[in-house]
């Protein structure tokens, strides 16, 4: 072969090699997958609600949530919750915690108290002092002396009403920080937490939903709210203030996530006497159902606050209530009377 004839051939075969390997890369090019990230698919939430009676009221709990079996298995577990704390401090049930504590006064020496009550009982002693016994849970004798005449429809005797104050008063009720104990200093005393209980138990319920991952939850206990985070796509729980009149709508709406709210008043129980009208809330320094109508909603940081801020609120009046709540960190509250309303600063920032 000559030089020609070799250089032709060589100018081919270099052309054939150039022309693949261009190929390939060219067909890798075109076949080479174009991978692009899709968004995450968004969170499916679904939206459970149970309700049970307890504590003489009903709780209605709503929580969202993405697994379905594990959010029954929450609100189980948090109405359970609910359930043991009704069965430790009613004043109804004779073998509840709390009457098994009373049925024992007057104590000689300190009783140990299971830790529940106990918290009770100490956070209770606590806003009785502050508000000079305006809220005081020994109140019980006083709220069954009221509670009867409410059933019989008859006023109670001057005899009575006195017999029902010596039994009362919040400093016989000695509590012990160090030991966690107790005792009750008169005999007959008999405590009622009615003003506070209902909250405390809707904390904990809470508690319970959120040590289950159910972040999104609410419970009602008979209108005192405990709130967690607000449902998906929402700034928080839309709650309604209920009218001081009977069969109208809401006053107002407040929008709340993770605080708790309640109100106290005496539109639904009351009765009357000689044309006077007595509040089923008793004021426990006079011993007498409260004469003047009056709702009270307090949001606090959570529900056990909130619920007995409203009831001290109610006892003490508009002006003396709500200079509680100005002093109460975290606290905001309306006070509506059949001539007047008044709230702290920010109780409508909320709504």
């Amino acid at each position: 072969m000559d030089k020609i004839t070799q250089m032709a051939t060589f100018v081919q075969l270099r052309a054939i090699c150039i022309c693949f390997f261009l190929g390939t890369a060219l067909a890798a090019i075109s076949f080479t997958p174009i991978i692009t990230r899709a968004n995450p698919p968004s969170t499916v939430w679904t939206r459970h609600q149970h309700a049970e009676g307890h504590m003489g009221t009903r709780f209605v709990i709503i929580a969202y949530a993405t697994d379905e079996v594990s959010a029954e298995l929450a609100l189980q577990t948090a109405f359970a919750r609910i359930a043991e704390l009704d069965e430790l401090l009613s004043h109804y049930l004779s073998d509840s915690e709390l009457n098994k504590f009373c049925a024992e006064a007057p104590h000689h020496t300190p009783v140990r108290l299971n830790e529940d009550l106990w918290t009770m009982l100490s956070r209770s002693q606590e806003l009785a002092r502050r508000t000079q016994g305006a809220f005081d849970v020994t109140v019980g004798p006083l709220t069954r002396l009221w509670r009867r005449a409410r059933r019989q429809k008859e006023l109670p005797s001057n005899k009575s009403l006195q017999l029902a104050l010596s039994r009362t008063g919040y400093e016989y009720l000695r509590i012990d920080m160090d030991t966690q104990s107790g005792r009750l200093e008169l005999p007959g005393m008999q405590l009622d937490l009615g003003a506070i209980a209902k909250g405390f138990a809707a904390d904990e319920a809470l508690l319970v939903l959120r040590r289950h991952g159910l972040n999104r939850a609410s419970v009602d206990a008979g209108g005192d709210f405990a709130l967690g985070d607000p449902p998906p796509e929402k700034d928080g729980w839309r709650i309604a203030i209920a009218s001081p009149e009977k069969c109208q709508p809401p006053k107002d709406f407040l929008t709340l996530a993770n605080q708790g709210v309640a109100t106290s008043g005496d539109l639904w129980q009351f009765v009357e006497f000689d044309g006077k009208r007595y509040s089923h809330i008793v004021d426990p320094r006079t011993g007498l159902g409260l004469t003047t109508r009056t709702s009270a909603t307090v949001i606090a940081d959570d529900c056990t606050t909130a619920d007995s801020l409203a009831s001290a609120v109610v006892a003490l009046g508009p002006a003396k209530g709500i200079a509680l709540i100005d002093a109460s960190p975290g606290t905001a509250a309306l006070i509506v009377t059949p001539d007047s309303e008044r709230s702290s600063a920010d109780f409508f920032d909320f709504r």
